[in-house]
């Protein structure tokens, strides 16, 4: 996702109400999200649903390495070498 531009991406509900099909339009083809305010504060983001996507995946991603990150911590990882000789006995039978 590219980097939000403050002047360009920052838009008032009341905008968007009467231009969603260009905001639809601006969001797919730059890649970056429009944050729509109420009142003058933030209150949603539209984002282009491919980099929604993406974004989960990453969360996804990072979420499995901080759990491994704390197993190992704890005590709970399994050492290289005992880990091969499973993955290769059961590849052997």
């Amino acid at each position: 996702m590219q980097r939000l531009r403050i002047n360009d991406d920052i838009k008032p509900l009341s905008e968007i109400r009467t231009g969603i099909a260009n905001f639809i339009k601006q969001v797919h083809n730059t890649k970056r999200p429009v944050i729509i305010t109420q009142h003058g504060k933030s209150v949603a983001v539209l984002i282009d649903a491919i980099e929604y996507e993406a974004m989960q995946e990453k969360i996804e991603l990072l979420t499995d390495i901080q759990t491994s990150i704390n197993q190992i911590e704890n005590g709970q990882g399994i050492d290289h070498v005992e880990v091969m000789e499973k993955v290769l006995s059961r590849v052997i039978k």
